[in-house]
C-alpha cells in the first residue's frame, strides 16, 4: 500500500531484497535512500519525447555508447538508491548489465513536467552528481509549450553540475558527444 509521502513501505529495502522483486514490480518503483517510492506511469507524449531523444543520442553515440529509455540505474548500494531516468546513455559493453551502475552511465536525461519540477531540478540532479554521472540533461516545457533543453556537465572536483547549454528549437551540444536534437518534434 502506498503511503501519503509516496513510499510503499516503512521499512528500508536492501539490495538483496530489491533484486528478488519481479521485474514488473520494479518497473513502477524507484528506491530513494532505501525507501520504495511509487512512480507515475509516463504519458504517451512523454514516452514519445523520451524515445525521440534516445534515438538521436543513440545514433550520435556511435559504437561506444547506447541510449535507451527507462533504464534502471543503481546509484548507491547503502542505502539503496535506484533511479529510472527517462533516457540513459551508457557504455555499449554494459548492454546486459543487471543492475546498471552509475560508473557505466555517461548521461541521464530527465523530462520534467510541472508535477516533477522539484525532482528534476533538485533531487534527481543532486543524486546523479553524487553518483559521478558526467552529464545531466533536463528537458522542460515552457509556459507556451515550447521544450527547452538544459545541459549540465559534472565538475569532478566539486561533484556539482555546471551549466553547459540552455537551448530550444534545434539544439546543438558538444558534450557528452556532438549531437543535434530537434526539440520542436517534442511539442
Amino acid at each position: 500500500m502506498t503511503r501519503e509521502d509516496g513510499t510503499i513501505a516503512a521499512e528500508k529495502v536492501t539490495p538483496r531484497q530489491y533484486d528478488r522483486w519481479p521485474e514488473d514490480h520494479r518497473a513502477d518503483v524507484e528506491i530513494a535512500d532505501g525507501r520504495a517510492v511509487a512512480t507515475a506511469v509516463p504519458s504517451a507524449r512523454r514516452r514519445r519525447a523520451a524515445r525521440l531523444i534516445a534515438n538521436a543520442l543513440d545514433a550520435a553515440g556511435g559504437s561506444e555508447w547506447n541510449a535507451d529509455v527507462a533504464v534502471e540505474i543503481r546509484l548507491t548500494e547503502a542505502p539503496l538508491t535506484v533511479r529510472r531516468p527517462d533516457v540513459v546513455v551508457y557504455r555499449a559493453d554494459a548492454l546486459d548489465a543487471a543492475p546498471m551502475h552509475a560508473d557505466q552511465v555517461l548521461c541521464v536525461v530527465e523530462l520534467v513536467s510541472s508535477n516533477s519540477l522539484a525532482t528534476g531540478r533538485i533531487v534527481g540532479v543532486h543524486r546523479y552528481a553524487q553518483a559521478g554521472i558526467g552529464h545531466y540533461w533536463r528537458i522542460e516545457w515552457s509556459a507556451t509549450g515550447v521544450p527547452v533543453a538544459c545541459a549540465y556537465d559534472l565538475d569532478p572536483a566539486s561533484q556539482v553540475y555546471q551549466e553547459h547549454a540552455i537551448q530550444s528549437g534545434l539544439v546543438h551540444v558538444t558534450t557528452p558527444f556532438p549531437v543535434t536534437i530537434n526539440l520542436t518534434q517534442l511539442s
